[in-house]
C-alpha cells in the first residue's frame, strides 16, 4: 500500500539519462518524425522499436511535445492529442499515424524492406508469430489496464486487490512465454541469447515502471523465479530498450499524479476511473 503523501510533483517535459542522449542523436530531419512524451509507456514501445529496427527518425521539436497541452502540431498528426504519433514526411503532403500498436505494425513492415530487421518470428513460422500475437493480446487487454487500476487505487483494500490482479497478469504472461518455449523454442528475450522481440517491446515499458513507480508508490515486488528474473535482466540491459529509459526520478515525479489519482490526470486515467476501455 502507498505510504507517501501527494507532494504535488508535476510531470517532466524532457528526457533524462540515456533517453536524453538518444533524443540528442535524433534532432535532424528524417522521413519519420516521432511525436513523443518522456514518461509515456506507449511512446516507449514505439521508440524502442525504432531503435531496435534501426529505422532513421527525428524526435519532434528536438525533444518532445507536451501531450497535456496538446499543441496544434500534435493534433495535426493525432486527433485525440495522444502520443505516440508519427509524421511521415516522405509523402507530399506529409501523412500521419497514431496508436502504438498500429505504429509498431507499420515500422515492422518498413524494416522488412529496408533494414531487414524484425521483432517477430520469421514468416516461415506462422505458428510462432501467432503465439507472439497471443502474448501481445494479453498484454494489451489485461496487463496494461491492471497496471493502471493498481496504481490509481486509493482504498487500501483496492490496492491489495490491484496488486494481486497485476501480479496475476504478469504470471499469465510468463505462462504464455513458457508455452512458446515448449512449442517453438521460445520467443524474444525470454530465450537466453535471443533478440528483443515484439512482446518484449509491447510489455517492457510497464514492467520497467513496475520496478520503480509501483515499487515506490505501492510497495510492489516483481515475481520471483529464475527464468523471469533472467528475462527481466536481459530486457533492461537490451541496448535498444535501455536507450529509451530516463532516470528513476523522472518516472516517480511524473507518475505521482496517477498514484494519488488526481482529477483529469490523463485520458488513460479517466478511462480507468470510469471503467471504460483505454483510449
Amino acid at each position: 500500500m502507498s505510504s507517501t503523501a501527494d507532494s504535488g510533483k508535476v510531470y517532466h517535459r524532457s528526457c533524462t539519462g540515456p533517453a536524453l542522449q538518444t533524443v540528442q542523436q535524433h534532432i535532424h530531419d528524417q522521413d519519420i518524425t516521432l511525436f513523443a512524451s518522456c514518461f509515456c509507456p506507449f511512446v516507449q514501445r514505439v521508440w524502442a522499436a525504432l531503435e531496435y529496427l534501426q529505422i532513421p527518425y527525428k524526435v519532434s521539436s528536438s525533444n518532445e511535445v507536451d501531450p497535456y497541452q496538446k499543441p496544434q502540431e500534435l493534433l495535426n498528426v493525432s486527433p485525440k492529442g495522444l502520443v505516440p504519433a508519427l509524421m511521415l514526411n516522405a509523402f507530399d503532403p506529409p501523412r500521419a499515424l497514431n496508436e502504438s500498436t498500429v505504429i509498431l505494425d507499420f515500422l515492422e513492415d518498413i524494416a522488412t524492406k529496408s533494414t531487414h530487421r524484425s521483432l517477430l518470428p520469421p514468416s516461415s513460422d506462422p505458428y510462432a508469430k501467432a503465439l507472439v500475437r497471443l502474448q501481445s493480446d494479453h498484454i494489451n487487454r489485461t496487463l496494461v489496464p491492471a497496471f493502471y487500476r493498481y496504481l490509481q487505487a486509493q482504498d487500501p483494500d483496492a490496492q491489495i486487490a490491484g496488486g494481486k490482479e497485476f501480479h496475476a497478469a504478469i504470471q499469465s504472461l510468463v505462462e504464455l512465454f513458457e508455452r512458446a518455449e515448449r512449442e517453438v523454442g521460445g520467443t524474444g528475450l525470454w530465450v537466453e541469447g535471443g533478440d528483443l522481440g515484439w512482446a518484449d517491446v509491447v510489455v517492457g515499458p510497464w514492467i520497467f515502471r513496475a520496478t520503480n513507480v509501483l515499487k515506490h508508490y505501492r510497495g510492489f515486488e516483481t515475481p520471483r523465479g529464475g527464468k523471469f528474473e533472467a528475462w527481466l535482466g536481459r530486457l533492461f540491459e537490451d541496448p535498444a530498450f535501455k536507450r529509451t529509459c530516463s532516470s528513476e526520478e523522472l518516472y516517480l515525479d511524473s507518475y505521482e499524479r496517477y498514484a494519488f489519482n488526481r482529477p483529469n490526470t490523463s485520458q488513460v486515467a479517466n478511462a480507468i476511473n470510469s471503467g471504460r476501455g483505454l483510449p
